[in-house]
């Protein structure tokens, strides 16, 4: 069942919508000849916000983890997606170790992972877990709350490749982000496939690198669309060197907050919208929904509270945060049964394979929502977003999901830019 969403269903996007149903040739003959050039991530996921005006991704995640969320309806079209990545990848592959967070106390994240093994599982190959987790120091059983188990075993080093006790396979699939470094046991691989690479890990990636490619993504894909850029990209710009904790470059943000909102201003006046302009200041690397804060005004970054400087200081891993991300915040008029909702679209190689709404009962439309006490609907496709219905309205439910799946595959396109960019650096270091 589609969820029933209450949508401003006027105004621009949904003169976008209709332009994306009349140029879906175009729009999948683009896409088509991008990816001859470019190399899609194994998998990601886009956090997307509708506007009613406005329909843009604002955060990108390169090891998403929330595959257990996805309706099950979706499954062979995630498994056809996945034998179409591994066949490019390591087409006599048999075996694949699948690196996953140290959480392993949060079950809803195993079952992530015993839902992501599944899917690996059914492309035919074997799956094992490999955990670089130190509590993890021989095969452990955990049990899951919908009555399944995974075993999680310690990643070994052989020689210049990992693997478990009696496996050292082809690739190895990192579901882990990170965010507190390499580790050692993964540094210095060779001849063997790490997937998605190293440097696409928090330790390296910074957001603002990501919405920089998504820039020229969106440059070229607007121009054929013949539209402006800006109903489907959040302006952005970036500071570094801050220190929360000891309000050093306080006015550097504020100013950048001033730059965002000012420029944000230009484009309400300009499609006559009625709404209060905001930003988000958000840790320029890391997830899990921290080290963000909604701003509406730049004086609300100058001389923070004690609570506000701890809540920005420290991300995932009790990670430092000295440099952030200031992002057009992107309202959302989505509502799940009266509680604010986002999509947030999956992709395995090129290829949309479903999505879930993110719902906040006690979140405002222009808030972060991954945050405590969300819960997730899963966007049950009725057919796959990649085959819009144009004789039907444009918000119909399978064509607003399309373009859901086109601000995904740019998001995802601007990652394969992005990390093209980041290797070569990393080469060149």
């Amino acid at each position: 069942m589609v969820p029933h969403l209450v949508t401003a269903l006027t105004g621009p996007l949904l003169d976008l919508e209709k332009r994306m149903l009349d140029k879906t040739t175009e729009i999948e003959r683009w896409f088509r000849m991008a990816w001859n050039e470019n190399t899609p991530p194994f998998y990601s996921s886009v956090d997307v916000r509708n506007a009613g005006f406005k329909l843009a991704p604002v955060d990108t995640n390169l090891f998403p983890g929330g595959f257990n969320n996805l309706a099950p309806d979706m499954m062979p079209l995630a498994i056809q997606a996945a034998m179409s990545a591994i066949e490019k990848i390591c087409p006599e592959a048999r075996s694949m170790v699948l690196v996953p967070e140290n959480h392993t106390r949060n079950t809803f994240y195993l079952t992530n992972v015993a839902r992501l093994a599944a899917i690996l599982k059914q492309t035919g190959l074997d799956i094992r877990l490999g955990s670089v987790s130190p509590d993890i120091t021989e095969p452990t059983r955990f049990d899951l709350p919908d009555g399944q188990h995974i075993v999680l075993e310690p990643l070994r080093r052989y020689g210049n490749r990992v693997g478990v006790e009696g496996l050292e396979p082809c690739a190895v699939l990192l579901n882990n982000d990170l965010s507190a470094g390499v580790p050692p046991i993964l540094q210095g691989i060779k001849d063997q496939i790490v997937l998605p690479p190293l440097h696409a890990g928090w330790a390296t990636r910074r957001k603002s690198a990501h919405f920089k490619a998504y820039d020229s993504v969106v440059e070229a894909f607007s121009e054929m669309l013949e539209i402006d850029p800006w109903l489907i990209n959040p302006y952005f710009t970036h500071r570094n060197k801050l220190n929360f904790q000891e309000r050093v470059g306080e006015e550097a943000l504020a100013e950048a907050v001033d730059e965002v909102l000012a420029k944000t201003r230009v484009k309400y006046a300009e499609y006559g919208i009625d709404e209060q302009p905001y930003v988000v200041v958000k840790a320029d690397a890391g997830t899990y929904g921290m080290g963000i804060m909604t701003v509406k005004d730049a004086s609300e970054v100058v001389g923070l509270n004690r609570k506000q400087r701890n809540k920005m200081s420290v991300v995932k891993e009790g990670l430092q945060v000295s440099d952030v991300i200031i992002q057009e915040g992107v309202h959302t008029f989505e509502n799940i049964e009266d509680a604010v909702a986002e999509p947030v679209v999956y992709m395995i190689d090129r290829y949309v394979v479903g999505g879930f709404y993110r719902v906040h009962t006690g979140r405002g439309r222009d808030e972060n929502l991954n945050a405590p006490g969300m819960h997730f609907v899963p966007l049950a496709f009725e057919t796959p977003c990649n085959t819009p219905d144009c004789s039907d309205r444009p918000d119909a439910a399978m064509n607003r999901f399309y373009a859901y799946g086109v601000i995904g595959r740019l998001a995802a396109l601007a990652a394969s830019q992005e990390l093209e960019a980041t290797a070569s650096v990393e080469l060149a270091a």
